[in-house]
């Protein structure tokens, strides 16, 4: 378990194999509760390759000074990703 925001991961092995490769990380809120935006891919074994990359959005709460996961939203396609930012954009220029 992670005891600081920097050491939150979603890198995860099965059986030798990165299930789950994290590419990068952007710690958006740090503190009781911490926020990040992951870029990563996942290892379809049918294809034997990594997918595109994919973006996940978590929530982590620290308590007895460790992170636990308490949600996540994953952007599904680059054309969510999109929106999303185009959304955000938008309200922000209002």
């Amino acid at each position: 378990m992670a005891s600081k925001p920097d050491e939150l991961t979603i890198n995860y092995s099965e059986g030798g194999v990165d299930v789950v490769k994290e590419l990068d990380k952007v710690v958006l809120s740090k503190g009781a509760w911490t926020t990040v935006l992951f870029r990563y891919q996942d290892w379809d074994g049918r294809k034997e390759e990594y997918s595109k990359d994919k973006y996940s959005i978590r929530r982590y709460q620290k308590r007895n000074g460790e992170y636990q996961q308490k949600s996540k939203f994953n952007i599904s396609s680059p054309d969510q990703a999109r929106q999303l930012i185009e959304a955000l954009n938008g309200w922000l220029d209002d």
